[in-house]
């Protein structure tokens, strides 16, 4: 006997709001981002340019967000039997590796400058860097307004709310530089925002790589849920074949066979089995095979 249940759910009633922050927002960053690169060119800002690179870290998962929002809209065909959730987690993989190599390129820089500092313009950088904060705090207050309980939304305002951090970094060289003129505090704290950065950059490829691979979601125990199932559900015997994936971070999914006791109704138990699956564990997407 096999059936497999889905109930991943597309609810629209806060769809365009949560699009239009994510546009918007992506518009901000991704348009201070090049402003941001261009101040640092003109200033000989090193940490402007970090900065920029984090930044570049925020225009793309907000791109990403919006555009998994777009594509989660259209329904599942038979090439695509899952729709095209996934494509935000290939294009988060591909980012994430992009900011290795950005990262390694700004310590290369930072060394250099290091030894052979250049003309720093303190004024220059200072006020391009408090433009990024003001940037960063906008974009922070439209995706933590209204609606918060869109993953994609908080997830792209944890980033944004990272980005800050750079920002500072950014000002707080500039304050160093005008005052005192000690012009290594830019290769310095521009390091500091490379770490912010690989931290970020880690974490996106992990994830990433781990759903690709199809690991098991995260904090899925197969041991308790087989107990679980077999403790809780009087007509569950055994259970075995268990596998568990995601499609994405948000969609688990779950195969598995199931052993009733003589006596019970193999369909009522199944039932019983999926249920559980969703109430206690959160797999709402379940293939059974009961015997």
């Amino acid at each position: 006997m096999h059936d497999h249940g889905d109930d991943h759910a597309h609810g629209h009633s806060h769809v365009p709001s949560n699009e239009g922050k994510l546009a918007f927002a992506a518009i901000l960053t991704g348009g201070f981002m090049v402003a941001e690169v261009v101040g640092g060119v003109v200033s000989g800002s090193l940490a402007l340019i970090a900065d920029a690179g984090h930044m570049l870290t925020d225009f793309a998962s907000l791109t990403l967000a919006w555009l998994a929002m777009r594509l989660a809209r259209r329904p599942a065909s038979w090439t695509f039997t899952y729709g095209f959730d996934r494509f935000s987690v290939l294009a988060a993989l591909v980012n994430g590796l992009s900011l290795f190599a950005i990262a390694v390129w700004i310590v290369i820089e930072a060394l250099r400058r290091l030894m052979d500092p250049p003309e720093v313009m303190g004024g220059v950088m200072l006020w391009v860097a408090l433009a990024g904060l003001v940037v960063n705090i906008v974009a922070f207050v439209i995706l933590t307004r209204g609606e918060g309980e869109n993953l994609n939304v908080r997830a792209a305002a944890l980033h944004v709310a990272g980005d800050l951090l750079g920002s500072v970094a950014a000002l707080v060289a500039a304050v160093v530089i005008i005052f005192t003129g000690f012009t290594l505090i830019d290769p310095i704290l521009s390091v500091l925002v490379v770490l912010i950065i690989l931290r970020s950059a880690w974490a996106v490829v992990k994830e990433s790589g781990h759903i690709l691979l199809e690991g098991a979601p995260r904090g899925f125990d197969r041991a308790a849920v087989v107990q679980a199932l077999c403790d809780d559900i009087k007509g569950v015997a055994t259970v075995d074949h268990v596998h568990a994936w995601s499609v994405t971070e948000e969609r688990p999914m779950l195969t598995m066979d199931v052993a009733t006791h003589p006596g019970f109704d193999p369909i009522a138990v199944k039932a019983e089995v999926k249920q559980m699956l969703k109430d206690r564990f959160g797999i709402g997407h379940a293939t059974v095979d009961v015997a």
